[in-house]
């Protein structure tokens, strides 16, 4: 664990330069709009180690795959979110010597994420000339009402230096991926305009043949006021530059503010994008710095009204939310369906910026409680319009009669996940998208998504399982053969718990469907048997038969689900007894070792235990949370979460207070070493829920919401908001009360500590009763 930066509510503060730490800072600092997103890379050259970023939404390139040994159905390309062309370039020179932070005599250095506003500024003072002082201040931002649209305001103060400035205003598109499989380069510029007014690059990528337009204007002001420079232009083949040059004397302060437009092809035909960037630079630059910027503030202020999470008596674990919630939100906004969130989001390129089912399983129920209800369903959506690719991808791989089998990675639909343990073993990932169309209708009370859109999702998954169980003489059961569950330090097992789980829920889930659309919208209904071509009495006879016979593994005498056929034939050992020196054991130990293990890399069954926790009872829950939590070395990010959920369950507050810091504070505080590939951003999600499901105990059950909170005694208070069917509400919760407010014009049944309570439209309410105790007392 490293705790590099201090400890604020609303801010990420970095004091002093850590150049050894700069990627993980780069991540940390990154900033986003749904849009687009940036790391926290400097404007001007910097030579030491640095991870370069920034990333278009939607836009990929299909790399292709790198394996030793070809197997059929194995995907050829590794989709990847391309580090797109530079936008927030400024350059300085001091005299003809360049400010390079890698090798400046720095005499302070601050940067700072102010999360509340939603802005990266950074600030710095060098010596020049040996004793002579420059301080700089750089404040940049997406924003967040003007999606295309990136602003920065650079600043060079004199304290005490006279000598000659020169400033590079520029957009370079000649980029590439640290991550290419072969080294390519895929991005080549088709034109460019540079004057003194602004400069444009366009570029496309290879193969996938996006367009990308990259527009910068600038205005420049001395000690506050505007001024006219003239400028030098410079112009090479994928870089565009104005050049400015002053002299400074000691006071002054020179200002470049530099105005970024990018648009893409995704929204904007190919042939109008040089007309529109032009357009585009005008309107934002005719806005100004301050009108931008306030309307930025304002977006960020309605969406921290409707998803804030205010923790009294504990700054960390108040810094760590907030952090979580931020980047969440500044990566995805939920208006483009075509759009999805990647586990690292805009900060990285590790996992190729792809759509993995964490979106299902974590982020989903975060939007759902947080955001308007579009949101939700636009991410249902995105499966939906990759229906007919997981059913090819199901093909490929030998399943027939639409059978679907959504991909562990994709960006249009299509499998482009490149490890063979993953690609044609993880197939728990069905059910996870299968159970959020269950999930976003439960919040939401949208049924008509199930007749509309979500039943030919649910036909072809189920398809899918009841042709992937097979039947066993030997069990005299069905049974599911060669695959990975969640903890993917097991590959190849047969009868993981987990997925059996999501297989038979997903097919009973299925012909409860079938029967409502039938009964409910029998026009709708007729259109999908014929479209699917649905069989209906033979096919349910089967899935009926799997569900009813399909293999469980449990242990009798432990009373636990067992996480695969033959986990008892394991050395079972609490992860306490590896060596302090050999965690994270996937950054240590062999492949063979790991595989032979009992240690798990996250949440297996007790995933499952959590999914459809309302179908078992409090000790069930207990014995397999101690089974197997000791054993589980949370080396994935998704994996504290879950089970600090589990723990608030079970009335374990100690056990889920240790396990929220742990996942609130993964990035912050680096604990598995990997900050500098990029955040986790869909594990994030899990923190939120970790409050909110976990500590607040907020579920949803025969259409009503219900609560049963705890509090941590590290706690004075905290409080969350959710929506749940349009109506926003706060919960705040101390060590004597609970404070139910309605924030809607509807009024809210609410139940809590199973009783329930009426919530009148702008009423408080206040329940009072300890909340400390276990809920199993």
């Amino acid at each position: 664990m490293n705790r590099v930066y201090k400890i604020d509510e609303w801010r990420i503060i970095e004091e002093g330069f850590h150049p050894e730490f700069n990627r993980e800072s780069e991540s940390i600092f990154s900033i986003g709009n749904g849009y687009m997103g940036q790391r926290a890379n400097f404007e001007e050259e910097y030579s030491g180690d640095s991870l370069t970023g920034s990333y278009v939404a939607g836009v990929y390139y299909p790399d292709k795959t790198r394996v030793g040994w070809w197997k059929n159905g194995y995907p050829e390309y590794f989709a990847k979110v391309l580090n797109a062309p530079k936008w927030i370039g400024i350059d300085i020179c001091i005299d003809n010597k360049p400010v390079d932070l890698s090798s400046a005599k720095i005499i302070s250095f601050t940067r700072i994420l102010n999360m509340r506003e939603g802005y990266l500024e950074r600030k710095f003072a060098i010596a020049v000339e040996g004793t002579k002082t420059l301080e700089f201040i750089a404040r940049r931002f997406l924003s967040m009402s003007e999606p295309d649209a990136g602003v920065i305001k650079y600043s060079i103060r004199s304290v005490d230096f006279t000598g000659k400035i020169e400033a590079t205003v520029y957009l370079d598109a000649d980029v590439r991926n640290e991550d290419a499989n072969y080294g390519k380069k895929f991005w080549r510029v088709i034109s460019r305009e540079i004057n003194h007014e602004h400069g444009i690059i366009i570029a496309r990528t290879l193969k996938t043949d996006f367009h990308v337009a990259t527009g910068m204007c600038f205005s420049f002001l001395k000690n506050g006021k505007g001024i006219n420079i003239s400028t030098n232009l410079i112009d090479r083949d994928k870089y565009v530059g104005n050049v400015f040059s002053e002299k400074i004397k000691p006071g002054d302060e020179y200002t470049i503010i530099k105005y970024v437009s990018v648009l893409s092809s995704l929204n904007n035909p190919k042939e109008d994008l040089m007309d529109d960037v032009k357009k585009r630079l005008k309107e934002i630059s005719s806005k100004g710095f301050d009108m931008l910027f306030s309307a930025h503030i304002k977006e960020w202020e309605r969406i921290w009204k409707a998803s804030d999470i205010v923790i009294e008596g504990d700054v960390a674990a108040q810094q760590a939310i907030r952090f979580n919630i931020f980047q969440l939100n500044q990566t995805y906004t939920g208006k483009d369906e075509r759009l999805n969130i990647g586990p690292k989001g805009f900060t990285g390129e590790k996992y190729g910026g792809s759509t993995y089912w964490d979106t299902e399983a974590f982020v989903l129920p975060f939007f759902l409680k947080t955001a308007d209800q579009k949101v939700g369903r636009n991410l249902l959506l995105y499966r939906f319009k990759h229906l007919q690719a997981s059913i090819k991808n199901a093909e490929k791989l030998g399943f027939k009669n639409g059978a679907a089998l959504y991909p562990m990675v994709t960006m249009n639909g299509e499998e482009c996940h490149n490890e063979w343990e993953i690609t044609f073993e993880e197939i728990h990932r069905n059910g996870a998208i299968a159970f959020a169309i269950c999930n976003y209708i439960r919040h939401t009370g949208d049924d008509e998504y199930l007749a509309g859109y979500g039943l030919e999702v649910l036909i072809g998954i189920s398809r899918f399982w009841s042709q992937r169980a097979t039947w066993s003489e030997n069990l005299k059961k069905f049974v599911i053969l060669g695959v990975t569950g969640p903890n993917e330090y097991e590959n190849n097992v047969s009868n993981n718990w987990h997925t059996n789980t999501m297989a038979s829920w997903t097919m009973s889930y299925t012909i409860e469907g079938l029967l409502k659309v039938q009964k409910e919208a029998p026009d709708k209904y007729r259109e999908i048997i014929s479209k699917t071509g649905f069989d209906f009495p033979v096919e349910t006879s089967l899935w009926q038969r799997i569900i009813d016979n399909l293999h469980m593994p449990f242990d009798d005498r432990r009373k636990v689900f067992l996480q695969q056929d033959g986990f008892l034939d394991k050395e079972l050992m609490g992860a306490e007894k590896i060596p302090s020196g050999e965690r994270p054991i996937n950054q240590h130990w062999s492949w063979d070792r790991i595989l032979r293990s009992c240690f798990i890399k996250q949440a297996d069954v007790l995933q499952s235990l959590y999914v459809f926790e309302d179908k078992y009872d409090t000790e069930t829950i207990r014995r397999n949370f101690d089974f197997y939590e000791p054993m589980t070395v949370h080396e994935s990010s998704l994996s504290a979460s879950i089970h600090s959920i589990l723990a608030s369950r079970i009335g374990y507050i100690e056990k889920a207070y240790e396990l929220y810091l742990r996942t609130a504070r993964l990035d912050l505080d680096d604990y598995n070493n990997e900050v500098g590939d990029g955040l986790h951003i869909t594990s994030m999600a899990g923190t939120w829920l970790a409050i909110v499901e976990g500590f607040g105990g907020m579920r949803i059950h025969e259409d009503k919401v219900h609560i049963n909170p705890l509090i941590p005694v590290q706690w004075k208070s905290y409080s969350f908001h959710a929506r749940f069917r349009g109506i926003l509400f706060e919960v705040k919760v101390n060590h004597k009360e609970i404070i139910i407010r309605n924030l809607s014009d509807k009024k809210l049944t609410i139940v809590v500590y199973g009783r329930e309570y009426k919530i009148a439209v702008s009423e408080n309410k206040a329940i009072n009763q300890g909340v400390t105790r276990s809920r199993t007392e």
